[in-house]
């Protein structure tokens, strides 16, 4: 899927075809706001879907087809005329706030209402203290003016948009209760016998701007730091990077940016630089510190033919390194778009919201409007009863609601992406704190996946050197870690295996491989796959049979002789022993995921034998079929689905399958919710971490149980703020009406509910993974 993040004119112009629009929108407040852009985006031609996130300030519009430039255009148009400002994505997540004099620029507003407002507070705090004085009516007057027409010149053009929309918002209903008091002011003073100290309430009116005011600003910066991660993330990539000459074109190290690098090119890390692109060492040692791309706290060796990431930091050794991936290919782009993407989606939850939030503004102006007619209608003033109505007004504001859903899940995905724990959307965030049955691949999640060749037992007249040369022939282009094993002992004893030694080698999915050794067919896998050939083991048989018990993985070696006629057979040339160590974590991992209560199998290819043996080591209950062994990775969606039901065929059971291979991107997408587990970068886990809604960025099996407390904790933020949020507006409306509440405390309790919401999900940015 191609995606447009509201970049320069010239890169839009090469993004066909388009797909994706994401740009920020200026100005929201409320869940109403959202709801408006949304409708207004979703008129478009061409829009699929649009997605509104109020706490990012951001929309993400879907395409069916269409001029990219024009796209964009028409998207921008559209957030402009439904009243709000089209923003460029990236300048909204800039780190430095702009000052004047001194203070941030958004504070003045605050700062100059405070000041207005702080003489028509005063004989309210005198009053406390049995003193009784007040303003002349000019000066109140004179105060609350600017206050209300020029500080809060936004909640009226606002309020305008949405009337013109035929809908409400926030800043309709501040801007109907704070008139309402000016004018009420404004009216008795004017009516007024001359020398008369009539009782105003222009405080009212310029302390709930004023209020409201700073609690969008507290806001605002709240929500700045719910956006942490993804700046940081940002912040990763160095802008230059030291290009080693190639000898034609270049014949001295020079410096260039990192946009200017192509795959191929040789670059020079110093001590203390971050690598500038994912590559391979090709020169020198040193230690890569990784922690902010994967988690992992302790740096990690790097020599010549490991992989590094652009973005860690190098350690103390100057490294030249062969660029590999660059920009959207890179690991980093990868984890920023995936954070970016969870941040942008809505979780099902925010649904129910978003209905609430269509019809909450205009039920407000109705409860505001039998406020006012009740108070009168029982013989109250009628300016008592305009104020009772202006209290509900103001109290009454969805921005709490908008904020409840969004800004935990920024705070929740953030927080994971920084200890490698990579969710792909809100869904799969909301989903995983329902899981309650959890299935792990065996080779490569629970184990190293490196596994070794323990030893050779060979037929009759067989050769040793000549059965580990013709297996090395066959495994040579096969990444498979049994294969990697085979080429590893093959070195240590020094057997070069010629790049033509093997033709037509071919990989059978889930057996093994097969293809011509000097010109002999022969053929490596499995002991079900040697069955499936007719190949008799015949005095291997007992052999094999004690080592999957002793908990090695057998494979055979055999060859296609003649046979009676025109037939050929297969022989058995040798039995393969491999062996595999569990990881540090995986022990751990499996009893604290028990504790939790979540029920626990291991899924494996590998014979009974060596799965069961394994399983022992890691405290797996085989007796209460937590093992399923012999499953080939076509089968493993089909033990996913299967796991989901109960005794009685039901499905009533929540699956997290947890996988590292290629071979586990069915299985992953099967189930509901799906863990790649990455060891390192490109290849065979890049499909797995497509196929998953989570990505565990680090081997280590202790991340599974991260991720489920992650999720939950997340999930719990998002409920406990939507409790408070209709909490507040459930017992404050009523009491507003009743006339308990003054418009300024009022004004003081609306612009604190959103800022506690917001500041309850920052709590989870300590959150921290469970350890062993």
């Amino acid at each position: 899927m191609d995606t447009i993040t509201d970049p320069s004119p010239a890169s839009v112009a090469h993004a066909l075809p388009l797909t994706q629009i994401d740009i920020g929108v200026g100005g929201m407040t409320c869940a109403s706001c959202v709801a408006r852009v949304e409708k207004a985006l979703r008129k478009q031609p061409g829009v699929t879907d649009a997605s509104v996130n109020l706490a990012t300030e951001s929309a993400r519009v879907m395409l069916s087809a269409g001029d990219a430039a024009e796209s964009l255009a028409r998207v921008k148009r559209a957030v402009r005329d439904a009243g709000y400002e089209p923003r460029n994505v990236e300048a909204m997540d800039a780190v430095d706030e702009p000052r004047v004099m001194g203070v941030p620029r958004d504070a003045w507003p605050v700062l100059i209402g405070a000041l207005l407002s702080a003489p028509l507070v005063v004989p309210m705090v005198g009053d406390l203290f049995g003193l009784h004085w007040m303003l002349p009516a000019w000066v109140q007057f004179v105060l609350a003016t600017p206050v209300q027409f020029v500080l809060g010149a936004r909640f009226y053009r606002a309020g305008w948009h949405a009337l013109k929309a035929f809908t409400g918002n926030m800043e309709l209903l501040v801007a109907i209760g704070t008139s309402a008091a000016w004018a009420l002011s404004t009216w008795l003073w004017w009516r007024g016998e001359a020398g008369e100290m009539a009782h105003l309430y222009y405080e009212a009116s310029a302390v709930v701007i004023t209020l409201v005011l700073l609690g969008k600003w507290l806001e605002a910066r709240a929500k700045r730091q719910t956006t942490t991660a993804i700046r940081a993330l940002h912040a990763l990539r160095p802008a230059h990077a030291h290009l080693l000459p190639d000898g034609v074109r270049r014949t001295e190290l020079t410096d260039v940016a990192v946009d200017e690098l192509l795959p191929g090119d040789v670059i020079r890390v110093l001590p203390g630089e971050r690598f500038a692109a994912d590559g391979t060492v090709v020169q020198g040692e040193t230690q890569a510190d990784e922690s902010m791309l994967t988690g992992e706290s302790l740096p990690v060796p790097k020599q010549v033919g490991d992989a590094v990431t652009g973005g860690s930091l190098n350690g103390e050794g100057a490294v030249d390194v062969r660029v590999r991936a660059i920009g959207a290919q890179s690991v980093l782009a990868h984890i920023i778009g995936l954070v970016q993407d969870a941040q942008a989606g809505k979780a099902p939850v925010q649904r129910m919201v978003d209905q609430v939030a269509a019809v909450f503004v205009p039920v407000v102006l109705v409860i505001a409007l039998a406020t006012l007619v009740g108070w009168w209608w029982v013989g109250v003033p009628m300016e008592e009863a305009l104020l009772h109505a202006v209290a509900v007004l103001v109290i009454a504001c969805p921005c709490a609601l908008g904020l409840a859903t969004p800004a935990a899940i920024m705070a929740g995905t953030g927080v994971a992406a920084q200890h490698g724990i990579l969710i792909k959307d809100a869904q799969a965030l909301e989903i995983a704190h329902r899981v309650d049955t959890v299935a792990l691949d065996k080779t490569g999640t629970l184990t190293e996946g490196h596994p070794r060749l323990l030893g050779m037992d060979v037929a009759p007249g067989v050769d040793e050197q000549v059965v580990l040369l013709s297996a090395a022939a066959l495994q040579a282009q096969s990444a498979h870690p049994l294969a990697r094993a085979v080429m590893e002992a093959a070195a240590a004893r020094g057997i070069d295996v010629a790049p033509d030694a093997a033709m037509a080698v071919q990989a059978v999915s889930g057996r093994g491989g097969q293809g011509r050794v000097n010109g002999v067919p022969m053929a490596l896998g499995s002991l079900r796959w040697m069955e499936e050939l007719g190949a008799p083991l015949g005095p291997l048989q007992a052999r094999a049979q004690a080592l999957q018990e002793e908990g090695a993985t057998v494979s055979v070696l055999a060859h296609q002789t003649p046979g009676a006629g025109d037939t050929a057979v297969w022989s058995v040339l040798a039995l393969l022993a491999f062996g595999d160590e569990p990881k540090a974590g995986a022990a751990e991992a499996i009893r604290q995921l028990r504790e939790q209560g979540v029920r626990l199998f291991m899924v494996s290819g590998d014979n009974r034998g060596a799965a069961l043996a394994m399983a022992a080591r890691l405290g797996l209950r085989a007796d209460q079929g937590e093992v399923i062994a012999e499953v080939l990775p076509g089968d493993k969606a089909a033990v996913v689905r299967q796991l989901r039901l109960n005794e009685a065929g039901a499905s009533v059971h929540t699956v997290a399958m947890v996988g590292d291979g290629v071979n586990d991107a069915p299985a992953l997408a099967a189930a509901d919710v799906g863990m790649a587990m990455s060891h390192s970068q490109g290849g065979s886990a890049d499909v797995a971490m497509h196929a998953a809604g989570i990505t565990l960025m680090r081997g280590d099996p202790m991340m599974v149980m991260a991720a489920l407390d992650v999720s939950r904790r997340t999930v719990s933020k998002i409920r406990q703020n939507l409790f408070w949020a209709f909490a507040y507006n459930v017992a404050g409306i009523p009491l507003a009406a009743l006339g308990v509440l003054s418009p300024v405390v009022a004004g003081a309790a609306m612009a604190l509910s959103s800022v506690s919401v917001v500041s309850n999900a920052l709590l989870l940015k300590r959150w921290k993974p469970p350890r062993r």
